[in-house]
């Protein structure tokens, strides 16, 4: 599909041939894995969509005794990751460790750390509340996101907040430790198994910059940042993944109040965040794009903004460290 038949725009264009793919996958894991030196792949396994299917390409790659899933929960964790995961996890007939982060992460202020900015804004904020943070986003406003703090009291009432820069920041920096503490145990455990660490994002997530650098961004391969969210659905769907995990929304899985990744993230939902995507790397007209994914136009051209708006924000979080001056005798490309 390119840029010649807009007219012709579609769900069709997103079509995968998942064997094919599954196999090109597992091929190229196995190369890289020779080039590294590395026999067997680890990974944090959530139990939603994307860390499942790579799993379970890391098992069609390197057999199910060379992949360890890690489950990680922490105390805002929803019970449902760490059930899905052991389900996955026994579904490959991988062996999975369950590393509860949540004292690590009380040790180093996480929790205390994000409270405290948070009743900069809510001073009545404490045991028994819930937050998470949320954007009003494009359908509101094409091209213009603007993130607020959304607390609930002990009693379930909600209220949304104007977040200044500080708060903001101060929130999301504690809040990355725990993707950054997880990156930690995946690395301890790839380290002593002589394994690689396997991220998980897929192209929507690595496009678009939604990883903790240092976090769940750091790692030796990454499968399935190549695909479309929908392109992983299909893939779960041919190497059979268990429904649960078919079925469950896309969350963020890291405030305690429940977030979808459009609510945290995104612009819009994943499947029009799909087509919007894909029409933009394709030169589809805004109109046949939003034609495909039920939107305006106005809708489209705003997603587009945001994706490149969001690109432009989180190039560094792609790049390698910064030297004063290159260092000829370190080859830095690909093996």
């Amino acid at each position: 599909m390119n840029g010649d038949d807009p007219a012709a725009f579609g769900l069709e264009a997103l079509a995968l041939d998942c064997e094919a793919e599954a196999t090109a996958i597992a091929d190229a894991l196995r190369g890289q894995l020779r080039g590294m030196r590395r026999r067997g792949l680890v990974l944090g396994l959530s139990g939603g969509i994307d860390s499942s299917v790579s799993a379970a390409l890391a098992v069609r790659a390197v057999g199910a005794k060379n992949v360890l899933a890690l489950l990680m929960p922490e105390q805002d964790s929803d019970p449902e990751s760490l059930s899905l995961g052991r389900l996955v996890a026994d579904h490959l007939g991988i062996e999975s460790v369950v590393e509860d982060i949540a004292p690590a992460l009380e040790a180093l202020g996480c929790y205390s750390r994000r409270d405290a900015f948070i009743r900069s804004v809510v001073p009545e904020y404490g045991p028994g509340w819930a937050s998470k943070l949320a954007i009003r986003n494009g359908r509101d406003a094409p091209g213009y996101n603007l993130t607020e703090l959304v607390v609930a009291d002990p009693q379930g009432r909600q209220a949304r907040h104007r977040l200044p820069l500080p708060a903001y920041l101060g929130i999301v920096a504690a809040t990355n430790m725990k993707q950054r503490t997880r990156k930690q145990l995946e690395y301890f455990h790839a380290d002593r198994l002589n394994f690689a660490v396997l991220g998980t994002p897929n192209r929507l997530e690595y496009d678009q910059g939604f990883f903790v650098k240092g976090g769940d961004g750091a790692a030796d391969v990454k499968p399935i940042a190549h695909l479309y969210k929908g392109q992983v659905y299909a893939l779960a769907a041919h190497l059979g993944l268990p429904e649960q995990v078919r079925t469950r929304p896309p969350t963020t899985d890291t405030y305690s109040l429940e977030q979808t990744q459009d609510e945290f993230y995104f612009s819009l939902p994943w499947q029009q965040m799909d087509l919007c995507l894909y029409a933009l790397n394709h030169g589809i007209d805004a109109e046949a794009a939003g034609a495909a994914a039920g939107l305006s136009r106005e809708t489209v051209l705003g997603a587009w903004e945001d994706i490149r708006a969001k690109r432009r924000a989180t190039r560094h979080l792609h790049a390698p460290p910064l030297l004063a001056r290159p260092v000829d005798e370190i080859a830095t490309d690909q093996p």
